[in-house]
């Protein structure tokens, strides 16, 4: 599904956040097998928080007319008892929904494990007591499904949580994750000069008073102080969920383009 994603994305830019009908089963059909269609693809891609909706001249991709303020964005934060999703698991869940300047949920929970190495307790201060009788890895996976819906997958370093968790929810059969992906440090790297970007440096550069690093609620609220620093020094012309996913991406040479061109229209 994940090349689907990116197909449907790039599509999706290139005609103005619109897809015919054609345009997008020419898209999915080649992504498809004899159990599916184009109607089946299309509920997969909603389940897995794809934020696609059926309007009447065929689908639109949300993101590229909501502006960035109005999005919802699920800041998420995990701890695992190992760094290889194929040989370890999470432990801890942390997830922030924000929206409009303010928390409107959150998400948190221990998973159960059966092995956790002293070297993990020493890092987080989780002791193996803390992992018993907690939710079991699919049930805190589906909690998480259910609590990101299709809002934007936020996380400091996001390439390690989003592949984390996208293969987990792979192995207990919950599908690929489908939600938009933005990375606090690559929007931070952007935004404001700092010495370094890892999360432990910028919560004293920031001065974060509420962090307990290496726990996952409390990192994902960290980052999340990290994406509102970042939005308050935001180019104007950044408008929608989509300009800023773009800008978070961007290269220098991209930004320069796009400031000049924005200065002689």
């Amino acid at each position: 599904m994940q090349k689907v994603f990116s197909e449907l994305t790039d599509a999706f830019r290139k005609h103005k956040g619109i897809l015919s009908k054609e345009q997008y089963q020419h898209i999915v059909t080649r992504h498809t097998t004899l159990l599916e269609d184009s109607d089946i693809v299309f509920i997969l891609l909603q389940a897995s928080g794809y934020p696609i909706v059926q309007i009447e001249e065929g689908y639109m991709l949300k993101t590229y007319f909501t502006p960035f303020a109005d999005q919802k964005y699920c800041v998420i934060d995990i701890e695992t008892n190992g760094s290889k999703p194929g040989t370890s698991q999470v432990i801890e869940i942390g997830a922030i929904m924000f929206q409009n300047g303010k928390i409107i949920d959150h998400y948190e929970t221990f998973v159960e494990c059966a092995y956790l190495p002293e070297y993990i307790t020493k890092i987080t201060g989780i002791e193996p007591i803390d992992l018993i009788d907690a939710p079991t890895r699919k049930e805190a996976l589906i909690g998480l499904r259910h609590f990101m819906k299709d809002a934007i997958f936020v996380a400091h370093n996001a390439d390690f949580d989003y592949g984390f968790l996208n293969a987990s929810f792979e192995r207990f059969g919950l599908g690929n994750i489908g939600n938009p992906k933005l990375c606090t440090i690559d929007l931070a790297k952007r935004t404001f000069k700092s010495e370094r970007y890892g999360l432990a440096y910028l919560i004293d550069f920031l001065e974060i008073k509420t962090a307990t690093h290496h726990r996952a609620y409390s990192d994902a609220l960290c980052a999340l102080k990290v994406m509102e620093k970042s939005i308050q020094t935001l180019p104007k012309t950044i408008k929608t969920v989509d300009e800023l996913l773009d800008f978070s991406r961007s290269s220098k040479k991209e930004r320069r383009v796009k400031k000049e061109k924005n200065k002689v229209q």
